[in-house]
């Protein structure tokens, strides 16, 4: 259980063998690490904590795609019409836009079991790449997928079971991931609790990262994902974007392409679950298309994604022969070490960003 004291006004949070200051305290300790640097003449890096405040042009939210149903079920509670009808298959996008905005919109697509808040602040409270991005010169758009978070599911089905209208059979396959199964998918380690060595992930903060774990509805989904009709819609309405998709969502951007490719800029799939076949899917949609196909450490020790790693490969050289330019790049070959599935919030996450945008530039410079 935490445990709270106050300390000089502020309250400090402790489990057994573990404490965390206050969030605010932490940050005007990084604030003075900063500044002290600075005076001292030494460089500011990608990873500097305390970057100043953020200037913003624009910053809201909206929906894209979804469509409406009408259901008697909708609800079991007396207080509640079981009658109506609800808006489902849309995605929920926050946006933020840079004053100087010189660089491409992104897109950035969550992975199972989670939503848009992978890409916001770390568990331990650094900066997350959506923030980086826009201090960068980058309009980033961070979506929550189709059923997921704050694009609303449907419970319709759930109880139309639980009033006894449906089949228990057709309940909707819906699960979460426990964080003793999920270590070794996230790469953590082998298996829970071992740790690879020089891990990058913040483990200290790993009760944060468990917390945004949230009910995942897509095997009840059709396929391709609703999401992925969203997308291309919102990549059109962004008139030339960098999708930006992690592991479950991996597929998404490319499915995406296939479906209608104007407004997309480049593809960028981290640790993508699948990527498209080279003996069943058509390439054509990819030639001449900027294409990362990124991963971290640690793959060849995990049965579960060195496999995903060897087809990724055969996809970017029949890409690559059918007139693509897709690239796959592991992060130790380029002299990053140490990370885990969860690279966009690992302890150098931020030189991971800083190097991603070098690619973005080089490959999909200008904005839309």
């Amino acid at each position: 259980m935490w445990s709270g004291r106050t300390v000089r006004g502020e309250t400090e949070y402790s489990m057994p063998g573990l404490s965390v200051p206050a969030l605010g305290r932490a940050r005007r300790i990084a604030g003075a690490l900063v500044a002290a640097m600075l005076i001292a003449g030494g460089p500011a890096s990608a990873a500097d904590p305390a970057p100043g405040p953020l200037t913003i042009a624009e910053q809201g939210s909206f929906f894209v795609g979804g469509r409406d149903v009408q259901s008697d079920t909708l609800s079991t509670l007396p207080a509640y019409a079981p009658s109506g009808t609800i808006s489902v298959d849309q995605i929920y996008v926050r946006y933020q836009i840079p004053v100087s905005a010189g660089r491409p919109p992104l897109v950035l697509i969550h992975g199972c079991c989670l939503t848009g808040k992978t890409w916001e602040t770390t568990p331990d409270g650094r900066m997350g790449w959506d923030e980086f991005f826009v201090r960068h010169g980058f309009p980033t758009y961070v979506i929550d997928q189709a059923w997921r978070g704050r694009s609303a599911a449907s419970p319709a089905q759930i109880n139309a079971v639980k009033a006894g209208r449906a089949d228990p059979n057709s309940l909707p396959a819906v699960f979460s991931a426990g964080r003793e199964p999920a270590w070794a998918i996230f790469r953590f380690g082998p298996e829970y609790p071992k740790v690879f060595p020089d891990m990058q992930f913040p483990l200290e903060a790993q009760g944060e990262f468990w917390k945004q774990m949230v009910p995942d509805w897509s095997a009840s989904l059709p396929v391709p994902n609703p999401t992925v009709p969203a997308l291309s819609d919102l990549a059109k309405r962004l008139k030339g974007a960098v999708l930006i998709s992690h592991s479950q969502s991996g597929i998404y951007p490319f499915q995406t392409a296939a479906l209608d490719r104007s407004g997309i800029r480049a593809i960028v799939a981290i640790e993508p679950a699948a990527c498209p076949d080279p003996a069943k899917d058509d390439l054509s949609p990819y030639k001449d298309l900027p294409i990362l196909v990124l991963f971290g450490d640690y793959v060849d020790a995990s049965p579960r994604w060195a496999p995903r790693l060897k087809q990724c490969r055969g996809f970017v050289a029949a890409a690559n022969a059918a007139g693509g330019r897709a690239e796959l790049i592991l992060l130790p070959e380029i002299g990053i070490h140490g990370n885990s599935h969860m690279l966009m919030q690992d302890k150098n996450s931020l030189d991971i960003a800083d190097w991603l945008s070098g690619w973005i530039d080089k490959r999909a410079p200008g904005k839309s």
